[in-house]
């Protein structure tokens, strides 16, 4: 009797061992079979917080896998479960049960990117980051001088985020984003400080950028930078005034309707008037990108004091008064151009 029982007790053991190699070779084979997504791939978000059974659950109701009983078993038994991260995932047609649960373990969430731009004012940028509907905004009717106080110390962050394009997942917030262009602006500009030409008129790498800033809103043909930083570093050793609209028409703000009059050039009341006040003006007056602060710690020689622009995005360089008023009148007067325009597009 005992015998007749052991050997019933090892065709059971034999059965179950079977039936698990059978299962484990089964699942093995549906883990390389693709996913039920049509050709447009399937977005999925995977809420902080939630389990791998709340993603097996969601996935089985898009009928996007099968066998969710299956799939949370396997979780349990191979540590899975407890593996997963939150995010958002882009799941393509061809994509198999194990590349989906490569993507949560490794967390592969979608990304997405945002690109600023040289010569935008802080303003435009702030504009630009609430219109990016995958950032959370922590800005956003808040009183933001308050909080850039707080995270960077500064009264303003005007030209001190670098433009360039950043990467960032959903949920992420604009503050983040200025965090790290401001960080790269620090390092980048640090960097170009150290490798300055000597005896310039700037005693901070802040005084560089926001001569760059002055460069980057002046400059419509790359080749040009270095010879107009050549003249605004002339004009300021010889202690002249630096003479440019870009800083007035920052200084006007919103109250400016395009149009520079001869009344807005008098006002000393604008503290970016540099037809009022020497010296440079006294924050930058946009987002520089490196060439143009490179620019500014290495101005071309010469002897111009003088550019106008020709009305194409490029300037005439005079060394005289009197040849620089020659230009003003011959692009300026006589032949100024219908499609005239004195500054780059920014």
């Amino acid at each position: 009797m005992f015998k007749f029982l052991l050997r019933q007790l090892n065709k059971l053991i034999l059965v179950f061992f079977l039936s698990i190699g059978l299962f484990v070779y089964w699942f093995s084979q549906h883990l390389q079979q693709p996913l039920h997504i049509s050709e447009q791939p399937f977005v999925y978000t995977l809420s902080p917080g939630s389990s791998f059974s709340t993603l097996v659950n969601d996935l089985h109701r898009e009928g996007v896998l099968r066998y969710p009983r299956l799939i949370k078993i396997y979780g349990r038994l191979s540590g899975l479960a407890n593996k997963i991260k939150a995010g958002e995932y882009a799941l393509e047609q061809g994509t198999t049960l194990k590349q989906l649960f490569e993507q949560v373990k490794q967390g592969r969430v979608l990304s997405y990117e945002v690109t600023l731009v040289e010569g935008w004012r802080f303003s435009q940028l702030l504009s630009y980051l609430k219109n990016q509907k995958k950032l959370s905004h922590e800005l956003e009717g808040s009183p933001w001088p308050s909080i850039i106080q707080k995270e960077f110390g500064y009264t303003s962050l005007e030209g001190l985020i670098f433009p360039d394009t950043y990467r960032y997942v959903a949920g992420s917030s604009d503050l983040q984003i200025l965090k790290q262009a401001f960080a790269r602006m620090q390092n980048i500009l640090q960097q170009e400080w150290q490798k300055r030409e000597q005896g310039l008129p700037y005693d901070t790498p802040y005084q560089a950028l926001i001569m760059a800033s002055l460069i980057e809103r002046e400059t419509g043909v790359a080749s040009e930078r270095e010879q107009i930083a050549g003249v605004f570093v002339r004009r300021l050793r010889k202690r002249m005034r630096l003479q440019t609209d870009p800083t007035v028409i920052y200084g006007l703000g919103e109250s400016f309707d395009g149009n520079l009059r001869s009344s807005h050039l008098k006002d000393s009341a604008n503290l970016y008037n540099t037809y009022r006040h020497g010296g440079l003006p006294p924050t930058p007056i946009a987002m520089a990108g490196r060439e143009a602060i490179y620019a500014a710690l290495h101005p071309a020689k010469g002897k111009s004091l003088y550019f106008v622009a020709k009305g194409d995005g490029s300037h005439y360089f005079s060394a005289s008064l009197a040849e620089h008023n020659k230009a003003v009148q011959r692009y300026q007067v006589f032949k100024r151009r219908k499609d005239y325009r004195s500054a780059p597009k920014k």
